[in-house]
């Protein structure tokens, strides 16, 4: 058996579906007009949704970012803000800028936006 296989057969050797990558962020903006950090937790996507949302041709930023944090889906934020969608509501409480940053979080706790992996040379 090779080397990568005996290691990825170890216990340690997570199935990332079970336990996907999470980290908060503070939206600046949204901090200094509450007078407190306002931060949102997101997570990372399993393969089969990053792929679905990155095909997408319209608004796949918000989508993406929808995905990677449920407490925007809130049913309070959505009366709140006036949304008729999730979507919507987005638009409403983040700047276009904010979005775009906030998805690019989701995509690299995804392992998109970044280096993953290194070559290893002989020698």
């Amino acid at each position: 058996m090779s080397k990568f296989l005996d290691q990825m057969l170890r216990p340690e050797a997570e199935d990332v579906r079970r336990n996907l990558p999470t980290a908060r962020y503070e939206v600046k903006r949204l901090s200094r007009a509450m007078g407190e950090p306002v931060v949102v937790e997101l997570t990372a996507l399993p393969y089969g949704r990053a792929q679905e949302l990155r095909d997408m041709e319209r608004d796949q930023e918000v989508h993406i970012l929808l995905a990677g944090c449920g407490e925007l889906k809130d049913e309070a934020l959505r009366a709140k803000f006036g949304g008729a969608t999730p979507a919507e509501t987005v638009k409403a409480m983040l700047l276009p800028g904010e979005i775009a940053e906030l998805s690019r979080a989701v995509e690299r706790l995804s392992g998109y936006r970044q280096t993953t992996i290194r070559e290893i040379k002989n020698g």
